[in-house]
């Protein structure tokens, strides 16, 4: 198999390969827990989202979220995986202080979802596909507070008892850039499907990440064989929340291990964190294996049985995903993959698009959506929706370049005026002086005046043809940047050709 230069590390005496698995805790777009009637809301008073069921009071006993479950499944039928008709709650026992129940009720041997698969890029744009080993059900646990007095330690157990997907991935990413493509594709599907909001930054997305490294050569038997041996022993980071200190943090460990395996040490299997301010990971705890958490059936809640029909009822109602939603953007405007790509990033920019470029013209559409409007939207920090600009300024204003009354200067001082001012695009036209001129006659004698000015650059034609773009740009200059360039073009061919 060929390796892109992204998928190699070099140690100091052979090549190595990362090999990267990924373990993304979504949070289930759910106002209830998985188990309670508790809120999930955001930023509530510490403990204020409780139930006694959550708190593990005695005899309390979980009733199913069946809306979580739909979820599951629907997210499950983004990534064409898997839906397993029968599954299981099972007990993962562990104690840790914002765990009051003393077990984590989780799914490992019978998982809502089974195997599936991610579409990505590497670094080198080739197509790859990332396999998932299954999705499963867990409640969240608490939150541990150690920065609020240097001698007490505080537990808030909102996020206590709140549905959580556990996204497994098949240790099939090779690179840091792999990594996060595959995050922000997971993140993206979940979001047209309305199944996690993704936020990083409220904790709604999470990862742990598994990193091992694996010799070029041995690398390649693996490919032939399947063996999974062959790849190494895998260090996990805890809870990730950010892109940028994912990529970081997995080069960091990659290093560390190709460093010990050079020294002619072991790599322990252990749990990591990592340290940004330090840029590296330290040890936590050894990593454990599913005997140490005791996994037995839960034994409160019945099996999870659920029929073809309903999930057939759910498969029939998804969205358009975002890979289709792209494909039929390149089809349907006639605009680049690319800029599809940046287009359906989010699904208001994808729905407002489409609502600028349909029957008007794609290519101006993506051009002004992604150049002026999202330029001013990232420099100014704003979100979409501050957009002011409206679906029918938009429409105007791509109307107007498309029949050429103005100029790509013009445009772009419209542009500028509504964002700042608002108005109308057709009337500012008139306005601000901006009308493109389409006279060939008047285009013509700008022409001749700017030929009659220069000879020696007439002389000059004749040997570099492409000195014509420069009489180009002295005639827009003349004509204050209002003249038409296609007719520009034609003239001044004619008359120095």
């Amino acid at each position: 198999m060929n390796l892109g230069k992204s998928q190699l590390i070099k140690g100091a005496k052979n090549d190595f390969v990362f090999v990267i698995g990924l373990e993304v805790h979504a949070q289930v777009a759910s106002k209830s827990k998985l188990f309670s009637s508790a809120s999930t809301q955001f930023g509530a008073e510490p403990n204020s989202n409780v139930s006694f069921i959550d708190a593990g009071m005695p005899g309390m006993l979980p009733v199913v979220n069946s809306f979580c479950i739909e979820q599951a499944v629907k997210t499950g039928l983004g990534i064409n995986a898997e839906i397993n008709l029968v599954s299981r709650f099972d007990r993962k026992n562990y104690f840790y202080p914002d765990l009051p129940q003393g077990y984590q009720i989780s799914q490992l041997y019978e998982p809502i979802v089974g195997k599936g698969k991610i579409a990505i890029q590497s670094e080198e744009k080739l197509p790859k596909e990332v396999g998932i080993e299954r999705i499963h059900l867990e409640q969240d646990a608490g939150k541990s507070i150690h920065d609020m007095d240097p001698t007490t330690s505080f537990v808030d157990l909102n996020r206590t008892g709140i549905a959580l997907m556990e996204i497994v991935s098949k240790p099939e990413i090779n690179s840091p850039f792999e990594a996060v493509e595959y995050i922000k594709k997971l993140r993206l599907i979940m979001r047209y499907l309305e199944t996690c909001d993704g936020n990083m930054q409220e904790g709604s997305l999470r990862a742990d990440v598994n990193v091992s490294v694996c010799e070029v050569n041995t690398f390649k038997i693996f490919v032939e064989t399947g063996d999974f041996d062959l790849l190494g022993t895998r260090c996990e980071i805890k809870n990730m929340n950010s892109l940028k200190f994912i990529q970081q943090a997995i080069n960091f460990e990659a290093r560390r291990q190709i460093k010990l395996i050079e020294a002619g040490k072991s790599v322990k299997q252990e749990t990591r964190l990592y340290d940004p301010s330090k840029n590296e990971t330290r040890p936590l705890r050894s990593k454990e294996d599913a005997h140490d958490y005791r996994y037995f059936p839960c034994p409160d809640l019945l099996k999870i049985e659920i029929k073809k029909e309903w999930i057939d009822k759910i498969r029939n109602n998804l969205p358009e995903l975002p890979d289709q939603k792209q494909s039929r953007f390149v089809d349907d405007f006639n605009i680049t993959p690319y800029d599809a790509e940046v287009i359906i990033a989010e699904q208001v920019t994808a729905e407002f698009f489409e609502a600028i470029a349909t029957n008007t013209d794609g290519k101006i559409a993506a051009n002004l959506l992604i150049n002026e409007l999202f330029g001013r939207l990232n420099k100014g920090n704003l979100s979409f929706k501050e957009n002011p600009i409206t679906v029918k300024q938009m429409r105007e204003l791509i109307n107007l370049i498309k029949s050429d009354k103005i100029s790509s200067k013009g445009s772009k001082e419209i542009f500028d005026h509504i964002w700042k001012s608002g108005g109308n695009p057709a009337e500012l036209v008139n306005e601000l002086g901006l009308e493109q001129v389409q006279d060939t006659g008047i285009i013509e004698k700008i022409v001749d005046d700017v030929v009659k000015e220069n000879p020696a650059q007439v002389d000059k034609v004749k040997s570099n043809p492409k000195l014509i773009g420069w009489f180009v740009g002295q005639v827009m200059k003349k004509s204050q940047g209002k003249a038409d360039p296609k007719i520009i073009n034609q003239i001044v061919n004619q008359k120095l050709k």
